[in-house]
């Protein structure tokens, strides 16, 4: 398989059809997906012969896993062909995030199997986010020196409560009743019936897709994240990781367990990550997906400059040691000076969008 197989467009009836095919690499996005996929988006917004757009993934593992973080790495070390991947990248997928984001047509994600990173990115940013009983939803960025991003600053701040710092923090996996409950999700459909969704979707109007949508909806059951809401609201509602860690330390009763778990989660995430994504959610409470785009793109760039992305992907993806050697390498080190520097203004290298 090509790069060209890479994206599959169709069209089948009123529906434009976009299928992630590398299912052997979970369906993350590569740079040319997105610069084939932008100007597809682009031409069924003109097509009144087209109602309609879905995306969904290949194979049976993954909606979108994310983006090719392996050649952002060697684009950022000097390994790759293109050393401005590091900033095209992020670039040109932020403005593909806000084109769906602000798509003139229903636009509907099939987010079954694993969905984080660039894969929430045109998903949970778009008007319908489909969930079955094989979605796994993520964003555990903080984990390889990064942080969420994608629009996370528009979104996980919509969650319930304090359930978006969480999941940032810690990274912490949603199914299908949780994502409902987050509004991170907007249907449950059995993956069974999706290919009857698709061609009921290819058969009608784009005004009727919230009828076909309510015609094929199931029950996902309750969501687990719904019982443990009243402990993540407590814990997560401090300004300071080092009080969160230490909320969660003084958890006791029914939610002690799930406390000791989540502490030594966010134990092995990169100091710099935490602090710097618990200080995006607070600086990007509210904002549109614009600005949180921008506020991201900002950070992504600094993050490129700086030393523990390249650790992480390193420990997690190319070595595979799961060792990785955070600097600075603990909170205490991470002071707001440091954290300051992440949201510095690029001048003449911010985002813009046409």
């Amino acid at each position: 398989m090509g790069a060209a197989d890479d994206i599959v467009f169709e069209v089948r009836g009123r529906l434009g059809l976009v299928t992630l095919n590398r299912p052997q690499a979970l369906n993350a996005f590569t740079l040319d997906m997105y610069r084939r996929f932008d100007p597809v988006l682009r031409a069924w917004a003109a097509d009144p012969a087209i109602a309609a757009v879905a995306v969904r993934g290949a194979g049976d593992r993954a909606f979108c896993a994310g983006g090719d973080i392996r050649a952002i790495y060697e684009a950022g070390r000097g390994l790759g062909p293109d050393p401005s991947l590091t900033a095209s990248f992020f670039r040109e997928e932020y403005r593909l995030i806000r084109r769906v984001h602000r798509y003139p047509k229903p636009y509907l994600a099939l987010i079954d199997g694993i969905t984080m990173g660039g894969g929430a990115g045109v998903s949970l940013n778009g008007r319908y986010r489909v969930a079955t009983e094989r979605t796994v939803l993520a964003m555990p960025e903080t984990g390889i020196g990064l942080f969420p991003d994608v629009g996370a600053t528009h979104f996980l701040n919509r969650c319930p409560g304090r359930i978006g710092r969480y999941m940032g923090l810690s990274g912490a996996r949603l199914r299908a009743a949780d994502a409902l409950y987050c509004g991170l999700a907007t249907h449950f459909v059995p993956r069974e019936r999706l290919d009857a969704l698709i061609a009921a979707l290819a058969a009608g109007e784009g005004g009727d897709v919230a009828a076909v949508l309510a015609g094929f909806g199931g029950d996902p059951g309750a969501a687990p994240v719904a019982a443990r809401q009243a402990a993540i609201d407590r814990v997560f509602a401090a300004d300071a990781v080092e009080a969160i860690l230490a909320a969660l330390a003084a958890e006791t009763g029914d939610d002690a367990d799930w406390a000791r778990q989540t502490r030594a989660e966010l134990a092995g995430k990169s100091p710099t990550s935490q602090k710097i994504f618990l200080r995006q959610m607070i600086l990007g409470h509210g904002f549109e997906l614009e600005a949180a785009l921008m506020l991201e793109y900002r950070m992504s760039q600094h993050v490129m400059a700086g030393l523990d992305f390249y650790e992480g992907v390193r420990a997690l993806i190319i070595d595979r040691d799961q060792r990785p050697a955070w600097r600075p390498a603990t909170l205490a080190e991470v002071d707001a000076a440091t954290v300051d520097a992440y949201f510095a203004p690029l001048g003449e290298g911010e985002l813009t969008f046409d």
